[in-house]
């Protein structure tokens, strides 16, 4: 993944300053410390298992099924929601986690009429994912609070994989459920820090797509999939 590339940041900055009437400050610039920090306390004591509990509830308000499950089970619970959402046709990441969960073979020969994403086939891609009946991504982080799943993007994780299809299938390691925003932003700010490479485009996906007007009439499926299943898999 290539370096971002940041430009202009001087006569930007500058500008911000000039509009506060205020000369910028560019020595000494601590973060504060502050005093009170709720958004680290909620949840703060929860057991994995309570966490799932959190995000098992959550999921019910916003329209997702969550199911539970062990790796040795991960491809029937699947094949189980293809036959629900009527799945002839499938697109995925090019993603080593398929191969660790033992889905490999599953995903050559048993799930129908597959797509990987490659990104050497570009717009081939999109036109998969516009055409498959579902979208199957790993989630690298999951927020119990709100039940949102976090996609990190990259050259073989297209975004639109779980934007396109019509249904989508997130399957979700146990050990990666946190409490809510402030971990996974906690967590993005320490790679970052270390130096490691993250992702240019990281989705918040939480559930179906879902829209409402003014007078509150919900409307699914306006800018993404209709219906959405999570796939819990206790790998503890």
């Amino acid at each position: 993944m290539a370096k971002g590339q940041m430009y202009n940041k001087e006569s930007f900055l500058n500008n911000v300053a000039e509009k506060l009437n205020r000369k910028r400050r560019t020595e000494n610039v601590r973060k504060p410390k502050w005093t009170y920090t709720p958004q680290y306390e909620v949840l703060k004591n929860s057991s994995t298992d309570e966490l799932v509990d959190v995000l098992k509830n959550q999921c019910k308000v916003i329209h997702t099924q969550l199911i539970e499950t062990t790796s040795s089970e991960l491809n029937e619970q699947i094949q189980t929601v293809f036959k629900q959402y009527g799945v002839n046709s499938v697109v995925t990441w090019r993603d080593e986690r398929f191969s660790e969960y033992g889905l490999d073979k599953a995903l050559r020969k048993e799930w129908p009429n597959v797509h990987v994403w490659d990104p050497v086939l570009k717009e081939k891609n999109i036109n998969a994912a516009e055409k498959a009946d579902v979208g199957i991504t790993f989630s690298d982080i999951t927020l119990a609070e709100s039940g949102t799943v976090v996609l990190f993007s990259h050259a073989n994780k297209g975004r639109t994989v779980s934007l396109l299809p019509k249904t989508y299938i997130a399957i979700i390691a146990k050990s990666r459920v946190v409490s809510r925003m402030t971990q996974a932003t906690s967590y993005i700010d320490e790679q970052i820090k270390k130096g490691n490479k993250i992702a240019s485009c990281i989705d918040f996906i939480t559930g179906p797509s879902n829209s409402a007007d003014i007078e509150l009439n919900l409307v699914v499926g306006v800018h993404g999939p209709i219906k959405a299943t999570y796939i819990v898999v206790n790998d503890k």
